[in-house]
């Protein structure tokens, strides 16, 4: 099952593609030239298939970081369309052979809409997101997760608070499209923390009720993720006293936070 989850007035869509046991795949598709963009390669049977469905090709492949689940399929889907491969040029040498290599703050058009690279280490060091902001998007990976974020792999609890922080900047509206469904986990240690917060207890219940219909709880609006994502809210004071942190440093209380999610 794939679902398009955006479709804009220039005529571009997202296409959301479940692989593997909890991944997601991201296309993107230009509507008025049939270009598309692929954000990670977990699994490559699952996305040949949507893209074969639809009659699309496959022009570029973006990838967020170096883990087996979010690039294993590029072999395939390159040997298949010739794709153009993107991804940090800090970590070509974990990566598959990139045609494209981009640092932070890098700029570039894709199928003719703008994106910015991002810096978000934490999951891993190398890691980087895309942010599209003509639609409105940002491809994280395993960086900023709905209800959630990324474990730290080989990053610090300051990098990945920084991380963070840099997202949370982003424009409210932005929808956020993580790597993987995790949703419901992250949803009960947040309730754990909170149990008696409206917003959460509100939001986990249409999260529940979208689950048990086999539905997907990304992509997710910022807005929503800075209103109940713990770890967007190590600044909020219901969220330090939660942990017995009352009055410390954001950055103390997320790292709390983060050891907590490890051992939920």
């Amino acid at each position: 099952m794939s679902v398009t989850t955006g479709t804009d007035d220039k005529g571009f869509q997202i296409v959301t593609i479940p692989c593997l046991r909890d991944n997601y795949a991201f296309l993107i598709h230009d509507t008025t030239t049939n270009r598309t963009a692929l954000i990670d390669a977990p699994e490559a049977a699952p996305i040949q298939t949507v893209l074969r469905a639809r009659g699309w090709r496959l022009d570029a492949i973006l990838l967020t970081h170096h883990h087996d689940d979010h690039i294993q399929a590029v072999p395939a889907l390159v040997a298949e369309f010739k794709a153009k491969v993107y991804g940090a040029a800090a970590d070509a040498e974990r990566l598959p052979p990139l045609g494209h290599a981009l640092k932070p703050g890098d700029r570039f058009s894709l199928l003719g809409t703008p994106v910015e690279v991002l810096d978000v280490p934490g999951h891993t060091v190398g890691h980087i997101a895309f942010y599209l902001p003509e639609l409105s998007a940002v491809f994280t990976g395993d960086s900023l997760m709905v209800m959630g974020c990324g474990r730290l792999f080989e990053g610090t609890p300051a990098q990945m608070y920084d991380t963070l922080q840099r997202l949370a900047a982003l424009p409210a509206d932005t929808m956020v499209y993580s790597g993987h469904e995790y949703t419901e986990s992250n949803m009960r240690f947040a309730l754990s923390l909170l149990p008696d917060d409206p917003a959460l207890r509100a939001r986990a219940a249409k999260i529940a009720a979208v689950r048990a219909e086999g539905g997907f709880t990304i992509p997710a609006k910022l807005s929503q993720e800075l209103a109940t994502n713990p770890f967007l809210r190590s600044a909020d004071p219901a969220i330090a006293h939660a942990v017995d942190m009352d009055g410390q440093d954001p950055a103390r209380v997320f790292a709390k936070l983060r050891s907590l999610k490890d051992s939920f």
